[in-house]
């Protein structure tokens, strides 16, 4: 019909909300079958996916919201930049607190006083994660190791070696707000940068442990939470179709095909929160 017709020559990239709770394979999923049933397609099973070419540009945790940025059509070859280019967080950090994952999801570990910790205390430590730094990823992540997730291994119990440091980029670094123990970050970083290790190193800095309790992505590439995110009422042929038209002045021209590696290949594509 007309609808599937619309449907199928959708191309370019677009943002959708991601809620707390859902994976984002699991809110493209739903995004995928929505169109779908709109246009009257028959999805027998697991064909569905040849159907509509669909990816997203960097995973969003299960507990965190936000931006999400969505490929269809020949958009989905545009994915792996967004995954290298840089991500706006609001991120709600407790201090006082450490657990196995870094986030509230995770099981505690440690505990241990922060009254001695004062908002200057805490800006003043900031200064040292602004700029080019190195990081170690988080245990619980979804990093690989020899092809399976490492939050897969660590949740059956199989010892996970610690990934090394690695060089990631923070563009800007502030403090929103500081109600002890809760303190709120406002993070722009580059790719394959996890804010959960950002809140962790934060603690230990203070001599004290801080866990993730929150997270937003507020921004990702040039798309923004408040102008760009279609929320799940707006998941429509018709909606995307005007958020594609609109999408399209932000981006930069199609590069030559050389230009397409990105920087870091391979691990950029996986990591991200």
């Amino acid at each position: 019909g007309k609808s599937a017709d619309k449907l199928f020559s959708l191309s370019g990239l677009f943002a959708v909300y991601k809620p707390k709770g859902p994976t984002s394979a699991g809110v493209l999923n739903l995004l995928k079958e929505r169109l779908l049933a709109e246009a009257g397609v028959q999805t027998n099973g697991n064909k569905r996916n040849q159907v509509l070419k669909i990816g997203h540009g960097g995973t969003l945790d299960s507990a965190a919201a936000g931006v999400l940025v969505v490929g269809i059509g020949k958009g989905t070859k545009m994915l792996r930049t967004m995954l290298a280019g840089s991500k706006k967080y609001t991120a709600i950090g407790v201090l006082g607190k450490a657990t196995d994952t870094l986030d509230a999801t995770g099981r505690v570990t440690e505990e241990k006083p922060y009254d001695q910790v004062t908002k200057g205390d805490l800006e003043n430590v900031l200064q040292k994660f602004i700029g080019d730094i190195m990081q170690v990823p988080p245990l619980y992540s979804a990093l690989k190791k020899d092809g399976e997730r490492l939050s897969t291994l660590m949740k059956r119990g199989e010892a996970v070696e610690a990934k090394p440091a690695r060089p990631v980029r923070v563009y800007s670094l502030s403090l929103q707000h500081f109600q002890p123990p809760l303190f709120t970050l406002d993070v722009e970083c580059g790719g394959g940068f996890y804010v959960r290790s950002l809140v962790s190193d934060i603690g230990k800095e203070l001599s004290t442990c801080a866990t993730m309790q929150e997270l937003t992505r507020t921004k990702q590439g040039p798309f923004t939470l408040e102008e760009h995110a279609l929320y799940e009422d707006k998941w429509t042929i018709d909606e995307i179709a005007r958020s594609l038209e609109h999408c399209t002045s932000l981006l930069p021209a199609e590069p030559p095909h050389k230009k397409l590696k990105t920087e870091h290949p391979g691990e950029t594509a996986v990591s991200c929160e």
